[in-house]
């Protein structure tokens, strides 16, 4: 199975068409790649919707906890505000760089991840709530995990686009992405990060199944990350915990089953059109990370049916524009590249919502431009500004 344009060619003509015209992709010469079309003005401002959404419902959710704890209701608020701006910048450079120059930094971002998930793991990183997952530069705390999707993702369209002969073959097809991502994925179970080695280990299937990777090697990989996440949850009394807490949140709702019962009343006590900005009651020390994973429990509340509907639906528009955006790359590195970015987004949405709306266990995955945290924002708007650059040259 291969995506968008290349999906029947035969490994070797793909080869001979990544060859064509002395070291270009798809018969596109490195740092030529087709016509320039104006930006998709339509991503952009559905993304600076979401956005606005994001900064209000940070500004409702955590003003009772920033007063009670740092003494002033908009403390939450203004430091993403300052996020949001460096986000911005981040997104306008993201999008207006040079693809060659993207590419060229595609090693250097791989170990410059891996030197910081390896930093955090030492008297370096921060340790909050029994996992060291964050790395304090003065007053913001970075999070490495946020930075490694994007950096995983430009490395297997990399890997996809350019070993396309070889990508069927295990030994140097299967081997080098599957190594890359299950290292990254073991730094992070090292902090504990159960939910992002997750999602890691989404990307690279997802990756590799557009990728052309033969569906026999998908199957036995899955297979065997299935039984290798069920041993660590089963070997680990706090995860187990979560996990019978989401099979069952009321049998323990006041333990294990807590944050999901908190957020199953935020929701339903919104009814069709919220209780109204601003007055929810679950934030009021009754949820927990009310503006951060649990963002959308809080809007749910608030906005009601229409508030969440009115949030999918400008989801569903985007993550269209965005693969529409990666299906009509000409060429091959910029279609994966288009598509790994899109699944960081997507990702990120989808599991936060299922975890909010108790479908899937709780994996402390933040939801894209809504919930608190400089990282995510920075992270989220840096893959807009790229899909942005992709955009102007779509068919």
């Amino acid at each position: 199975m291969r995506f968008g344009a290349q999906a029947d060619a035969h490994p070797s003509a793909a080869l001979a068409e990544l060859r064509h015209g002395g070291g270009s992709f798809g018969g596109i010469a490195h740092g030529d790649h087709g016509p320039q079309n104006g930006v998709d003005w339509w991503l952009f401002a559905i993304a600076l919707t979401l956005l606005g959404i994001g900064l209000l419902m940070v500004l409702s959710a955590s003003g009772i906890v920033a007063e009670r704890f740092n003494g002033d209701k908009y403390y939450f608020f203004k430091r993403q505000m300052i996020f949001a701006c460096v986000g911005g910048v981040a997104m306008f450079i993201a999008a207006l760089m040079p693809r060659n120059l993207l590419y060229k930094l595609q090693y250097p971002a791989l170990f410059g991840v891996l030197a910081l998930l390896i930093l955090v793991l030492t008297p370096v990183g921060t340790k909050v709530n029994g996992a060291r997952r964050w790395i304090l530069l003065g007053p913001v705390a970075v999070q490495p995990m946020e930075f490694t999707k994007i950096a995983l993702a430009l490395y297997l369209a990399y890997f996809m686009s350019t070993k396309q002969a070889l990508i069927k073959t295990f030994s140097r097809g299967v081997i080098p992405p599957f190594a890359v991502t299950g290292l990254f994925c073991g730094l992070l179970l090292l902090q504990p990060d159960f939910g992002g080695a997750a999602v890691l280990a989404m990307i690279l299937f997802f990756m590799c199944l557009v990728g052309g990777t033969r569906f026999i090697y998908l199957a036995l990989s899955g297979a065997a990350a299935v039984a290798g996440g069920w041993l660590l949850i089963v070997q680990s009394p706090y995860r187990f915990r979560r996990l019978t807490a989401f099979l069952d949140p009321f049998a323990d709702a006041q333990d294990s089953g807590y944050q999901l019962v908190q957020s199953l009343f935020a929701l339903g006590s919104g009814g069709i059109t919220g209780v109204g900005i601003g007055a929810s009651r679950q934030k009021l020390f009754y949820l927990p990370e009310a503006h951060n994973d649990f963002i959308i429990a809080v809007l749910g509340e608030e906005l009601g049916f229409i508030g969440m509907s009115l949030v999918f639906v400008l989801m569903g528009l985007m993550f269209w524009r965005c693969f529409r955006i990666a299906a009509r790359q000409e060429d091959l590195r910029d279609r994966f590249t288009a598509f790994g970015i899109t699944l960081v987004l997507l990702l990120g949405a989808v599991l936060n919502m299922a975890v909010v709306m108790g479908v899937a266990p709780p994996k402390g995955v933040p939801m894209p431009f809504l919930s608190y945290g400089g990282s995510s924002l920075l992270t989220t708007l840096t893959c807009v500004g790229l899909l942005l650059n992709y955009s102007r040259t779509a068919r």
